[in-house]
């Protein structure tokens, strides 16, 4: 009987234990994770990491640094600062009537940043944009003018209905 009675309580004990799941006595909360990530949006998003990697390596670290939405966000082991952009190949002179950055008020601001390349019309609130000639170019509520490649490169495309000049 008092074999029984102690295997009985051993057992009991083990269940518990694994129950309950030991955390790491510093591991961060979701909800931590998730104000750090809001924080450095970001530079999180510019280093190519997704918002459910950065909350798990964030759960993941136990280092122990405190984490509230009000001190500085501490990032995950293994996050690197991503490196400053490097500066253009010339530092072009700031146009009196830019509307963003590459954008020109005026085609002929823009023409003369890019003469060998195409100038178009970028919407900025559907980050279409739209050749010479079109219907578009230059009429919709938000946009500006810019070259080609660099609207490209801001993450714009061209409209669907229409043909490279």
């Amino acid at each position: 009987m008092r074999q029984f009675v102690i295997h009985s309580l051993a057992a009991a004990a083990i269940g518990a234990l694994l129950a309950f799941p030991i955390a790491p006595a510093f591991a961060k909360t979701a909800a931590q994770c998730n104000a750090d990530y809001a924080a450095n949006k970001a530079a999180i998003k510019a280093s190519g990491q997704t918002k459910k990697a950065y909350v798990a390596a964030c759960r993941a670290d136990t280092t122990g640094a405190p984490s509230t939405a009000a001190a500085a966000p501490t990032a995950p082991a293994g996050y690197q600062q991503p490196p400053a952009p490097a500066p253009p190949p010339f530092a072009p002179t700031p146009q009196v009537g830019a509307t963003g950055a590459g954008q020109f008020a005026t085609d002929a601001q823009a023409r003369a940043r890019c003469p060998s390349d195409t100038v178009v019309w970028v919407n900025t609130k559907s980050n279409v944009y739209h050749f010479v000639g079109r219907r578009d170019y230059g009429n919709t509520k938000q946009g500006g003018y810019m070259c080609e490649v660099d609207a490209k490169a801001a993450g714009d495309r061209a409209a669907k209905n229409e043909k490279h000049p």
